[in-house]
C-alpha cells in the first residue's frame, strides 16, 4: 500500500495574527488564525501547523488561548510550536488542543528534552523543527555540498531564523532522530517566502539521513513545486503558507492537481 503524501498549511502567528515573510523577515499580515484554520480544515488539509514565531525570541510561552480557539474549529491533526522549552510548555500546548508539539530553539539548547518529551507523550507527539540556511564559509566537520560551482554547508538557525548555531544540519537531523523525535519539520530559510520552490538538495539529504518522516517547508509558490519535491525526494509531507493564505490556490485544488500528477494524496 502506498502511503499518501500529506499537505499541510502553516499558520505563522505573531501578535495573534497570521503573518508571512521573506527569509523569515519583512513580515506582512495574512489573516485571522481561527478563520484560516477552519477554512483549511474544511478544504481537506491533512494537518495544520501553528507556529508562534516570536515566542522564543521574546522569551515567552505560546499563546495558549489562541491555540485552544484554533483547535476548537478543526478536526485534523494539529501541531503547535513556539517557545517550547520544558515539559510543562509542551503539556500546556497539548492540553489546549494540539496533537503534536513542535520544538526548535528549545531542542538546540537542551537536546535531552526531545527524549523526555518522547518518553512522556509518545514519539508521535514530538516534531522537531529545523531551520537551515546555506553557509558558503566552509569549516571542518560539516557536510559539504556543491551547486553551480559553489560549495556550501547547511547551518541550523534558532530564534525564528535570527541566530546561527554553527551546527551542521545533517548531523543535527541524525541526532534528533536518535533522541526520539517522531518527525522533522525542515525549513529552508533561503527559500522561505520566495515562491521559488523547495530546496530539493536540502530535503533529499535530510530524508536520506533519517528514519523518521520529514515535512518539507520553505519556498512553495505553486502546486507544481509540491509535485517537484514529492517526485525528487522521498519526503512525507509538504508544508506551505503563501499559496494558501493569499487565495492563489485552495487546498482542495492543490490536492486535485497532485492526484492528476499521480502523487498519492487523500481527497
Amino acid at each position: 500500500m502506498t502511503l499518501t503524501k500529506r499537505i499541510i498549511p502553516c499558520l505563522d502567528v505573531k501578535n495573534g495574527r497570521v503573518v508571512k515573510g521573506l527569509h523569515f523577515e519583512s513580515i506582512k499580515d495574512a489573516g485571522d488564525p481561527v478563520e484560516l484554520a477552519r477554512k483549511y480544515s474544511d478544504e481537506g488539509a491533512d494537518e495544520l501547523v501553528f507556529l508562534d514565531i516570536t515566542a522564543s525570541d521574546e522569551q515567552r510561552e505560546t499563546i495558549k488561548d489562541l491555540v485552544r480557539r484554533v483547535a476548537s474549529v478543526i478536526d485534523i491533526p494539529f501541531t503547535v510550536g513556539g517557545g517550547v522549552k520544558s515539559l510543562d510548555d509542551a503539556r500546556n500546548i497539548l492540553l489546549n488542543g494540539a496533537d503534536k508539539v513542535g520544538i526548535n530553539t528549545g531542542a538546540i539548547k537542551n537536546p535531552q528534552i526531545i527524549t523526555e518529551l518522547m518518553e512522556l507523550f509518545g514519539r508521535q507527539c514530538v516534531v522537531v523543527a529545523i531551520d537551515a540556511k546555506r553557509n558558503y564559509d566552509l569549516k571542518d566537520g560539516v557536510t559539504v555540498f556543491s551547486e553551480n560551482g559553489q560549495s556550501f554547508w547547511y547551518e541550523v538557525f534558532i530564534y525564528g531564523g535570527k541566530k546561527e548555531t554553527g551546527i551542521d544540519v545533517i548531523q543535527w537531523a541524525k541526532k534528533v532522530d536518535e533522541l526520539g523525535a517522531g518527525e522533522i519539520l525542515l525549513t529552508s530559510i533561503d527559500r522561505d517566502g520566495t515562491k521559488d520552490g523547495y530546496d530539493i538538495l536540502l530535503t533529499t539529504s535530510i530524508v536520506d539521513s533519517v528514519s523518521i518522516p520529514v515535512i518539507a517547508s520553505g519556498g512553495c509558490g505553486k502546486p507544481s513545486d509540491m509535485v517537484d519535491v514529492f517526485e525528487k525526494s522521498n519526503v512525507d509531507a509538504a508544508l506551505a503558507a503563501s499559496i494558501f493564505h493569499y487565495e492563489t490556490h485552495g487546498v482542495k485544488g492543490v490536492k486535485t492537481y497532485l492526484k492528476e500528477k499521480e502523487i498519492p494524496v487523500r481527497l
